[in-house]
């Protein structure tokens, strides 16, 4: 194992002390490097809605408390036997920020299985930032969605992280896009390739007829009304459920629009889609893929919390860390 560099005895983080609250910040001591795995300094850190799942104590594997959360992140290696000191990594999976410490702390200790090192260059808050949006987006419009050119694809949330790269990528695919958005004021945040349209609007008239290929990325009612313009045989890849988490739907009706509702399940997926989001890291780096992103200090974290419940925020929420 290196040796790490000098470096402050404590550390800051975000503790969850409680479902149902916020972390509060605090010092404590920088972990201990150990065998298998590697310390980490973070820089950037998400916050995500699976984060919030976890605040509210609402998802299926939860942290023992008191614990830091945080899914996903970004930092520079300290200490490490098997990632070099000082690269920049991407930090996720392995139980972190659900049966273990997260992301949300300026030092963390994880498992080296759970460290992937990020080509130099690379922005500390686009490495945080895109695997989940950018692997989800790919799963929903080509190995579940199987968008192909010519087709017209219906995208919700397309302003968020995961429905504006599903518009670009639907898009590059040589598809028609509909991005549809709930807020008046994220109509300018749909990515320029697609006819951007309020929920609250859809009509056939607006739609401009029916659609191949709905990819949902908010559930709810939004998912209810966005069925009705996907043709007879056509496919519906369902990402999230931030607008609600029951669908009720009349079987009869069901049975005869013959419409096919295909799980987006990243669990399942991620290891498969690596390789294509690792391929498109390039694009995000240039801004040929555009990721849009809040940014949010430590202090902050309230204020990101109350705009990703609320549905304000615009593509992903990011605690600066450094």
């Amino acid at each position: 194992m290196s040796d790490a560099p000098a470096q402050d005895p404590t550390s800051r983080a975000l503790v969850l002390e409680e479902f149902g609250a916020l972390p509060r910040l605090v010092e404590r001591p920088v972990p201990e490097p150990a065998p298998g795995h590697t310390l980490v300094r973070m820089k950037a850190a998400t916050v995500a809605h699976l984060d919030l799942n976890v605040l509210d104590g609402q998802f299926g594997i939860l942290p023992e408390l008191p614990a830091a959360p945080g899914t996903e992140g970004s930092g520079v290696v300290l200490a490490s036997g098997t990632h070099p000191a000082g690269a920049l990594v991407r930090v996720r999976g392995e139980g972190l920020g659900l049966s273990r410490e997260g992301a949300w702390a300026q030092h963390v200790l994880v498992p080296d299985a759970a460290v992937e090192v990020v080509p130099d260059g690379v922005d500390p808050t686009l490495a945080c930032s895109y695997f989940s949006p950018v692997g989800t987006a790919w799963a929903a419009v080509h190995a579940v969605g199987r968008v192909e050119a010519g087709e017209r694809v219906l995208v919700t949330g397309a302003s968020g992280a995961v429905g504006a790269l599903a518009v670009q990528l639907a898009g590059r695919a040589g598809a028609e896009v509909i991005g549809v958005v709930g807020r008046e004021a994220k109509l300018a945040h749909v990515p320029g390739s697609a006819r951007a349209v309020l929920a609250a609007d859809l009509a056939p008239d607006t739609v401009g007829g029916a659609v191949d290929v709905l990819v949902d990325t908010v559930g709810g009612t939004v998912l209810r009304d966005a069925l009705a313009h996907v043709r007879p045989g056509g496919r519906a890849a369902l990402i999230g459920y931030t607008a609600g988490r029951e669908l009720t739907v009349d079987l009869a009706d069901f049975l005869l629009a013959d419409v096919a509702l295909l799980p987006v399940n990243m669990i399942h997926r991620g290891a498969c889609v690596a390789p294509d989001v690792a391929r498109l890291l390039p694009d995000l780096a240039s801004g040929a893929l555009t990721l849009p992103y809040e940014r949010y200090g430590m202090e902050e974290l309230g204020e990101a919390v109350r705009r990703l419940r609320a549905g304000e925020v615009v593509g992903r929420a990011v605690i600066d860390l450094s």
